[in-house]
């Protein structure tokens, strides 16, 4: 069916979701109203999202329904709508170099125009953006409508205890009217979700009990419940404030404002108005305000507060810098490469607040869970009253009594809250120390990891090859070998190709004209250069196409059993030489390869290597590995020790991608391609592979916090339903049991902010 026309996507902020039970009574009743669809709440970002066609209900209906339940809602800010967005200056480059220097820069972006589009998707890319923030936001508890719900009914409870001490005749009636006070505005949130079809909340549970209670003359508990109840919710409030302030922390990493450089003068501007190809200036002690290249400068940068990398590195012309990083010696001219809607920070507040959508099949399962628990509960509560004093002559006092305390322990807040609450500070903890994961789903399944599959090039080694040895065939000089090399390489950002272009420029030669570059996936490159083609390709497909010769391929084969990596270059039926290249394992990579089998996950390396480079690097790092293996090889080794346990891939390239997605888990390197990027379900911005065994000793954490607070939630319901029942407590013990509990599940699961995931246990 085609979409109506006046369907708009909308965004705003909602205040006071403290549990799963408050986004899922806003997202009944938002769900219900006409021409509302693909409703998405999310707790920890405070996010209500719909699309909606305001020809059938306007955006004013949701917001007065909103406010309605008891929540504060506001747009979020429209960051398209900027007084200070400039236009791209036209910036010479700061060594006067050629474009070709750059050739990769505009990969993957599109005109600054959409660039303005993503950002009012987002609703949330730039680092200085600041929402429209609902009343509440950022004031103290006491200052809160809810902390001062709490003053006004411990001022009235203590009133009419100070009466009822006074004059003990009238003090039934201070309680009772500290009661009805004090449960007026809940009172009329359930009555509000009541006409939204929504009958079993908390607040409708909690108005039953209180009046009730009032009924069978308990009245000073009613008045004490109404306070606990309060409280309760104002704990509650503070505990998900707890969980949300790192992810808030994260848009303060990257300064408001920064030094654009505009015809040879700079101008401080906001720095969400920045776009690619600007340059801005970043002075020794100062963030960096946006995703870049440094053009101009030597410095040390320090990426603690984006990777969690605690000593600076030294970075110059050429190098990619982080938005967020701070500049710690000397100033540096950047080019900026990404929008502040994409910059790294960006993307990390997007995943961390995303994260609720790609929900973990426990949470899924304690939703559905939770949507029969609470009517099953009101329905044991109403045989407890009705049963003893019908069937059996018992008191009806009594037994209204214990039928009123299971009332308050029916609400799942806890249980609800109990896996979001860990995922979201898991992640949390994960972004502070350049571990990325997508959301719940992939926590768990990480968690459930037993293989893990490496990528060679670019992840377990540097990615950045060296050229060891030159080798030429029948009478073609070195130059003429780089030159051909070169011009087949031109443009491309293959680990290899670099090499042998760093290789020519450092020679002096320049590549020869090509065109027509096509890759040749797991085999090569091949160009016209010149006026022929030529190829650069693995000694295998040049022996069976004429390229190498049975003496070039033995010389390739003696490079490749030391480690190295050989490449034929040739053109048609014409041998022209060798390029020898060696990429160096990483430092960490045999720690990593120990870390993992300690925790019990095998590890295999998958390569579209030769066997002989290959077998160099599995065995100094100590692991099994599979060579000459082309991507829908790789996919399919993928999908065979799947069916066996859960496996995590770890990659790098765009060749990786089909084997990244089809893994249990799919991690790309930080320094690799976009495309992996987005494929992946996980990232490590470091590029350590110690952060591998890291990512799933977090996640492991996370499931183990999971589990303790399912118990804790279920546990503390099922003790206090046995004891209602048995008379053993009463009301307010209940409401304790009730907001007690989501208060510890929600502490617990901060428990994980502390969590060192680099620390084996």
């Amino acid at each position: 069916m085609v979409a109506s026309t006046k369907e708009t996507a909308c965004d705003w902020t909602v205040s006071g979701m403290d549990c799963g039970s408050c986004a899922a009574k806003i997202r009944d009743a938002v769900t219900r109203m006409p021409g509302v669809s693909g409703v998405e709440v999310s707790i920890m970002s405070e996010r209500l999202r719909l699309t909606l066609d305001e020809a059938q209900t306007g955006r004013d209906k949701v917001e007065k329904t909103v406010r309605a339940l008891g929540y504060e809602i506001a747009p979020r800010a429209d960051s398209t709508k900027r007084e200070f967005v400039l236009p791209s200056a036209n910036i010479p480059k700061a060594d006067g170099g050629t474009h070709s220097d750059h050739d990769h820069e505009g990969h993957d972006h599109g005109p600054q125009a959409d660039a303005a589009a993503k950002r009012d998707e987002s609703g949330h890319g730039s680092p200085g953006h600041v929402h429209d923030a609902p009343a509440d936001r950022g004031k103290r508890w006491y200052q809160t409508g809810k902390g001062k719900l709490v003053i006004v009914t411990a001022l009235l409870l203590g009133a009419a205890w100070i009466i009822e001490y006074l004059a003990p005749e009238i003090g039934k009636w201070a309680f009772i009217a500290a009661c009805l006070i004090g449960v007026a505005p809940v009172a009329k949130r359930a009555f509000a979700a009541l006409q939204m079809g929504q009958p079993f909340t908390i607040e409708s549970l909690m108005t039953i009990a209180a009046i009730g209670a009032l009924f069978i003359n308990a009245a000073e508990e009613a008045a004490l419940v109404v306070f606990l109840f309060a409280v309760g919710e104002v704990l509650e409030g503070v505990a998900a404030g707890k969980a949300r302030d790192g992810i808030r922390a994260l848009a303060n990493l990257v300064p408001k404002t920064a030094l654009l450089e505009v015809n040879g003068t700079t101008k401080e501007v906001p720095a969400a108005s920045l776009s690619v190809g600007q340059m801005i200036l970043v002075r020794p002690g100062d963030r960096i305000p946006a995703d870049g290249e440094i053009s101009e400068g030597t410095s040390g940068v320090d990426e603690s507060p984006v990777t969690g990398e605690s000593v600076p590195k030294a970075r110059g012309p050429g190098d990619g810098v982080f938005a967020g990083s701070i500049n710690t010696e000397a100033v540096l001219r950047v080019k900026v490469t990404k929008g502040p809607e994409d910059n790294t920070i960006a993307r990390i507040i997007r995943l961390v607040e995303e994260a609720e959508e790609a929900r973990a099949p426990t949470e899924r399962f304690i939703d559905r869970f939770s949507r029969w628990y609470m009517p099953a509960i009101v329905a044991v509560a109403a045989l407890v009253v009705l049963v003893p004093p019908l069937a059996f002559g018992q008191p009806w006092d009594t037994w209204v009594y214990r039928g009123l305390a299971l009332l308050l322990i029916g609400c799942p807040c806890a249980l609800v809250i109990s896996v979001p609450a860990s995922i979201a500070s898991a992640m949390s903890t994960g972004a502070r120390k350049g571990l990325l994961m997508k959301g719940g789903a992939v926590i768990e399944a990480a968690a459930r990891v037993g293989w893990v599959a490496f990528d060679k090039t670019g992840t377990l080694t540097h990615g950045r090859p060296q050229v060891t040895d030159l080798v030429t065939f029948g009478g073609t000089s070195e130059a003429e070998l780089l030159a051909v090399a070169a011009g087949v390489e031109t443009g491309s950002s293959h680990p290899l190709a670099i090499a042998i272009l760093n290789k020519a420029k450092e020679a002096g030669i320049a590549a020869l004209p090509s065109r027509d570059a096509k890759a040749l996936m797991g085999k090569g490159v091949m160009a016209t250069v010149g006026d022929a083609p030529a190829w650069v390709a693995s000694p295998r497909f040049a022996m069976e196409n004429g390229g190498l010769d049975g003496l070039g391929l033995r010389q390739a084969t003696t490079f490749e059993e030391a480690g190295k990596t050989a490449v034929a270059v040739f053109r048609a039926k014409t041998p022209l030489g060798l390029i020898v290249m060696r990429d160096e394992p990483r430092a960490d990579a045999k720690e990593a390869v120990r870390q993992l089998t300690t925790m019990g996950v095998s590890s295999v390396i998958l390569t579209g290597d030769n066997p002989r480079t290959a077998a160099a690097i599995a065995g100094d790092l100590g692991l099994k590995f599979e060579a000459d293996m082309m991507p829908e090889d790789k996919l399919a080794y993928i999908r065979e020790i799947g069916r066996q346990d859960g496996v995590m891939m770890i990659g790098d390239g765009i060749n990786d991608a089909p084997a990244l997605k089809q893994a249990s888990v799919g991690v790309a390197m930080g320094s690799g391609t976009d495309v992996a990027l987005e494929t992946a379900d996980a990232a490590i911005l470091r590029d350590r592979v110690t952060d591998i065994p890291a990512t799933i000793r977090l996640s492991r954490a996370a499931m183990a916090n999971i589990r303790q607070n399912v118990t804790i939630a279920l546990g503390l319901k099922a003790v206090f339903l046995v004891t209602s029942v048995l008379g053993l407590t009463g009301l307010w013990i209940a409401i304790l049991a009730d907001t007690g509990a989501t208060v510890l599940v929600t502490l617990n699961a901060l428990r994980l902010l502390r969590f060192n995931p680099e620390r084996e246990a």
